[in-house]
């Protein structure tokens, strides 16, 4: 009942944003960081892996609106899932990294994700742009692609809610605790681990694709900026991963907290949030709402 009140709110908020005349942009931006901070979620919350290259399902799901609606003729409506089939194509072949853990997985994800830069920056200019990208021409439609991203939200939000009730998010939960004990128990470890690995996956590829369509320009520098999988990762572990609200919360105070320091302090915008971000994990580890849960541990029933 509570995750029904609070996803008809969040509705009505966001689908009153353009009607009303709110910043189209930051709202926009902010359902994006949602959507990003909560498919980290399913890959390190729920699995228990820290993907540093997480910014090539993005980069290649922008690509790949990209290169169906200006090279193939694509409607962007149409390029949008297939640039989510392309995110899952993409995992299917990072999928062998998986037998990895820890620090070991992080650097080899964060050396996948620079090769994928560097394929698509190689690749025919008539393909992808080259250095200066590919721009999408009269397909900007700034209103429509917000709803888009708002319906793309939703759905993230929907699958991971529907991830921690069921007994697929219960053996990955399982699996990240102790996996021999998950083996034991007759939890099929490798597939389990992919199935989450390729939801973790899809959302940032269309969050990719939407982006591409809002801004009408892609391009190897913006898509690929590891500044996504460090803004995704801040956003997520402010929150507290493991619970669904966590990366909602964490997104929608580091957002809000980024844009008014940007407005206040604009030459020292990545210094304080910088210093924020570290207080945050010195005096909040476990992030606002594994804190919370913590001095309040009879709330876990009202929060997924």
């Amino acid at each position: 009942m509570l995750a029904t009140l609070l996803g008809g709110f969040v509705i009505l908020y966001f689908a009153c944003v353009p009607v009303l005349g709110g910043n189209l942009a930051f709202h926009f931006y902010l359902m994006l960081w949602i959507t990003m901070a909560s498919g980290f979620n399913v890959s390190s919350g729920f699995s228990g892996y820290m993907p540093f290259g997480y910014v090539a399902f993005y980069g290649v799901g922008a690509f790949t609106t990209a290169i169906l609606v200006k090279k193939a003729g694509f409607p962007v409506l149409a390029a949008l899932p297939i640039s989510g089939l392309a995110g899952l194509v993409l995992a299917l072949l990072f999928a062998p990294t998986l037998r990895l853990s820890g620090i070991y997985f992080a650097i080899v994800s964060l050396a996948l994700a620079a090769i994928c830069r560097l394929v698509i920056t190689n690749m025919p200019e008539a393909i992808t742009g080259g250095s200066f990208g590919l721009q999408l021409g009269s397909q900007a439609e700034p209103v429509l692609s917000f709803y888009v991203m708002m319906v793309v939200m939703l759905a993230a939000l929907g699958t991971i809610l529907w991830l921690s009730r069921s007994r697929l998010g219960k053996a990955l939960r399982a699996v990240r605790d102790d996996a021999e004990a998950a083996d034991m128990m007759g939890i099929n470890i490798t597939r389990v681990r992919l199935y989450g690995w390729l939801i973790a996956a899809f959302f940032p590829a269309v969050c990719g694709g939407v982006e591409a369509w809002y801004t009408n320009v892609v391009d190897t520098e913006t898509a690929f900026n590891t500044l996504i999988t460090a803004k995704t990762v801040i956003y997520a572990v402010a929150g507290g991963l493991g619970t669904v609200a966590g990366p909602i919360v964490g997104a929608i105070a580091m957002v809000w907290l980024d844009e008014l320091i940007w407005r206040q302090f604009p030459l020292l915008n990545l210094l304080i949030l910088g210093l924020a971000t570290v207080l945050l994990v010195l005096f909040l580890p476990r992030g606002i709402v594994g804190t919370v849960l913590r001095w309040r541990p009879g709330w876990r029933r009202y929060v997924p």
